[in-house]
C-alpha cells in the first residue's frame, strides 16, 4: 500500500474502483485478525490514510477501533552521499530508501486497545551503536555518527488483551539485502536490523528487554536458507529458545513469490515468545492484486 507520491494512498482509498485497494480489503476481511500489522503502507502525519483504510474495513464488516502509526525512517534525509555516486538527496541517500518522507512505512490496526503511553520506538537508534554491528567501513565517520539502524522502523507496541494482560508487539521491516556494491551495505544492514531483536532480548542495548508475553513480527526480507543476504541473524531468531516458530509446522512456509528469476522465499515472520500457546499458523492465499507478499498469521490462545 505504497504509492509514488504523498497523498496518493489517501486518494486511492477514496476510490471505490481501485482494484489493488479492493483486493487488500478483501484479504483483510477474509483473515479477520484481531491484531493486524501492515508492511509498506505510506505514512502521513495525521494518519489520514490509515483512518481511511479503517473506515473502508468497517464498511466491509470488520472494525478496528485502535490504530497506530509513527513516522518511519524512509525518506528522512541524511545530507550525505551514502551511495557515493556524487549526487545528494537521492532516495539512496535517505535514512531508508524512499522517494518521499513516510513512503512505505508500518501501521497497526487492532480490535484490542493499544497502550500508546507504553509504546517504545527504537527507530532513532544508531546503526554504529549496535553491539557487533556489520556497518561497512566505506561509509566513513560522518555516516557512523548519524545513520540509523532502522531503514523503516523498530517498535514495541503493547496491546491490552484483557484481564490485565498485555501482549507486546515487536515490529520491524528490514531493508532488501541487495541493490548495493561490493561493500554489501544493504546486506549488512538487513542482517543487523534483525539482529537488533536478539541484542534486545539479551539485554545488550541501552533499553530494558521486553517482558513476556511478546511477539516478534514483521518482514525481515531474509530467508534462512535461500536468496541474497546474510542469513545468520534470522537463523539465530528462529533457533532462540525464548521464541517459537509456529509457521515452521506449515507446509509450504514461503511467504512471497518473486517470480521465475528468484522464486518463492520465506521473508515474513510471526515469532511468539515461548510462553504463549500457538494453536495454529499459516499464510493466506496469494492475491497478486493485493501484494506479492502473502499475509502470515498465528492464532494465539490465552
Amino acid at each position: 500500500m505504497s504509492r509514488e507520491g504523498p497523498g496518493l494512498l489517501l486518494r486511492d482509498l477514496g476510490k471505490a474502483d481501485d482494484p489493488q485497494i479492493a483486493a487488500v480489503i478483501d484479504q483483510i476481511t477474509a483473515l479477520r485478525a484481531d491484531v493486524l500489522v501492515l508492511m509498506d503502507v505510506d505514512h502521513d502525519l495525521d494518519l489520514r490514510a490509515l483512518t481511511a483504510l479503517r473506515d473502508r474495513l468497517a464498511q466491509a464488516g470488520i472494525d478496528y477501533p485502535a490504530i497506530f502509526g509513527a513516522a518511519p525512517n524512509r525518506g528522512v534525509p541524511t545530507g550525505l552521499d551514502l551511495d557515493r555516486d556524487g549526487r545528494l538527496a537521492e532516495p539512496e541517500d535517505a535514512q531508508g530508501f524512499a522517494g518521499f518522507r513516510g513512503q512505505g512505512g508500518l501501521a497497526i490496526l487492532s480490535r484490542r486497545p493499544i497502550l500508546r503511553d507504553q509504546v517504545r520506538e527504537f527507530s532513532s537508534f544508531l546503526w554504529a551503536d549496535l553491539p557487533g554491528a556489520l556497518m561497512p567501513a566505506e561509509l566513513g565517520p560522518e555516516a557512523r555518527d548519524i545513520l540509523r539502524l532502522s531503514t523503516t522502523a523498530h517498535w514495541e507496541v503493547p496491546v491490552d488483551i484483557g484481564q490485565g494482560r498485555i501482549l507486546r508487539l515487536l515490529v520491524w521491516h528490514g531493508t532488501t539485502p541487495a541493490f548495493d556494491g561490493a561493500e554489501d551495505m544493504n546486506g549488512r544492514r538487513n542482517h543487523d536490523e534483525t539482529a537488533f531483536w536478539s541484542r534486545l532480548l539479551d539485554g545488550d542495548l541501552p533499553f530494558p528487554a521486553p517482558p513476556p508475553p511478546f511477539v516478534i513480527l514483521g518482514q525481515a526480507n531474509a530467508d534462512p536458507d535461500r536468496g541474497d543476504g546474510r542469513p545468520e541473524a534470522i537463523r539465530a531468531l528462529l533457533a532462540d529458545p525464548r521464541l517459537q516458530d509456529p509457521l515452521a509446522r506449515h507446509v509450504p512456509s514461503e511467504t512471497v513469490d518473486y517470480g521465475r528469476d528468484i522464486g518463492r522465499l520465506r521473508v515474513t515472520y510471526v515469532l511468539p515468545s515461548a510462553d504463549l500457546t500457538a494453536a495454529a499458523a499459516g499464510h493466506g492465499a496469494a492475491r497478486v492484486e493485493a501484494s506479492r507478499h502473502w499475509p502470515v498469521w498465528v492464532d494465539l490462545q490465552f
